[in-house]
C-alpha cells in the first residue's frame, strides 16, 4: 500500500490531505482564511497558513493513525495561484521532504480538481468543466494531456460571483450553509436585461459584471440584479461546454471546482446533459472546493509513475496552466 500526503495553499485555503492506493481517503484537514471585508490578500493569507499549517498538518496525520515516517511520498500544490500563499505550502513540503527524506511530488492544482472529482465520481472519459475563483476552463484529456477547448477571457466565474456580491453589500462572507450569497440573492428576483456574452468557446465576464454594477447604481433592485447576472453567467457556461461536448462526441460531462457546488448552476448543466443523452458526474460539494485529499490523489498517480522533483528545485508557479501538464497514469 502507497501512502502519500498532499499540501494544498494555492489561495484561501491551508489543506493536508493524506490518501492511500485503495483508494482511500485517510485524512483531511484544512483551515480556510476568510477576510472580515474585502477579498483575498495574498500577503495575510499567507500570515494566516504560517500560523495554521502545524495544527492542519498534526490534525492530518491524528486522522489517519499515521506517523510522517509511514509517509512514502509528499505531494504540493505548486501552481496555479496566489504567489505568498503558495509559497507556504511549498515551504512546508519541501520541509518535510528534506527532514524526513520523503520524495517530494509537484502537483498542479487544476489537474488536481479534475482528478479528484474522477476518482470519487467514476467519471472515465468526461468533458470537463473546471469552475472556481480562480479558473473556467472547459478541457478533456487527450494525447496525454488536458486540452482546453474554452476558458474565460477575463475573470474566472467564480471571481465575477464574489466580485459582485462584494459590491453590491452582500458579501462577504460569500457561502453560507453551502450556498453562494449570489445564488441566495437571486431568489425572488426578475429578469433585467444585462449583456450575454459568448465568443466562440470562450466566455467573458467582465462586461456583465461592469453592467451589473452600472444597473446597481442605476436603482434597479438588487434581486433582479443577482437573479440576471446568475442566469447570464451560468447559461453562457453552458452553452460553451455544449459546444465543447458537440466537438469531441463525448458522453460524459464532469463539474469540478467550487462553483460547481452551485445547485442552480448543475440543474443547468443536468437539462443540457438530458437533452443530449449525456452522463452527467458533479464532485461532491466538500471537495468541489480546494482541499489537501485532492493533492493528495494526484500525486499519488504521479509518485507511482515515478515522478518527483529535488526539494531546492520545487519553484512554485503561479501561472502553471494544466494544458501544459503531462499526465502519465
Amino acid at each position: 500500500m502507497v501512502i502519500v500526503l498532499g499540501v494544498e495553499s494555492t489561495a484561501h485555503t491551508f489543506g493536508v490531505g493524506i490518501v492511500s492506493d485503495e483508494p482511500r481517503i485517510l485524512a483531511d484537514s484544512r483551515f480556510n482564511y476568510i477576510p472580515e471585508k474585502g477579498g483575498i490578500h495574498p500577503r495575510e493569507a499567507a500570515d494566516n497558513f504560517i500560523k495554521n499549517a502545524p495544527k492542519v498538518l498534526k490534525e492530518a496525520l491524528t486522522q489517519a493513525n499515521l506517523d510522517i515516517e509511514a509517509v512514502d511520498a509528499v505531494a504540493v500544490a505548486l501552481g496555479p495561484g496566489l504567489g505568498p500563499c503558495l509559497r507556504v505550502g511549498a515551504t512546508v513540503a519541501r520541509a518535510l521532504a528534506a527532514y524526513y527524506g520523503k520524495p517530494l511530488v509537484p502537483v498542479n492544482h487544476a489537474v488536481a480538481h479534475i482528478e479528484i472529482g474522477k476518482m470519487l465520481t467514476g467519471a472515465r472519459d468526461p468533458l470537463v468543466v473546471y469552475i472556481s475563483g480562480g479558473n473556467t476552463v472547459i478541457t478533456a484529456l487527450h494525447g496525454g494531456r488536458y486540452r482546453v477547448f474554452g476558458e474565460t477571457l477575463d475573470i474566472a466565474l467564480g471571481n465575477f460571483m464574489d466580485t459582485l456580491v462584494r459590491e453590491l453589500g452582500l458579501a462577504p462572507p460569500y457561502v453560507v450553509g453551502g450556498v453562494h450569497a449570489l445564488d441566495r440573492c437571486s431568489e425572488g428576483g426578475k429578469f433585467v436585461d444585462l449583456p450575454y456574452v459568448v465568443k466562440g468557446q470562450d466566455t467573458s465576464y467582465s462586461g456583465l459584471l461592469t453592467a451589473a454594477l452600472k444597473a446597481y447604481r442605476s436603482g434597479v433592485r438588487v434581486e433582479d440584479i443577482c437573479f440576471s447576472a446568475r442566469e447570464i453567467a451560468y447559461s453562457s457556461l453552458v452553452e460553451v461546454a455544449e459546444r465543447g461536448v458537440a466537438q469531441l462526441g463525448k458522453k460524459e460531462i464532469l463539474l469540478v471546482g467550487g462553483v460547481a457546488a452551485s445547485k442552480y448552476l448543475v440543474e443547468k448543466f443536468r437539462a443540457m446533459a438530458e437533452y443530449r443523452n449525456l452522463r452527467i458526474y458533479v464532485v461532491p460539494p466538500k471537495y468541489a472546493v480546494d482541499n489537501g485529499v485532492m493533492i493528495a490523489w494526484t500525486g499519488l498517480q504521479l509518485f507511482k509513475k515515478g515522478v518527483s522533483v529535488e526539494p531546492e528545485k520545487a519553484v512554485v508557479r503561479q501561472r502553471w496552466r494544466l494544458d501544459s501538464v503531462d499526465v502519465c497514469w
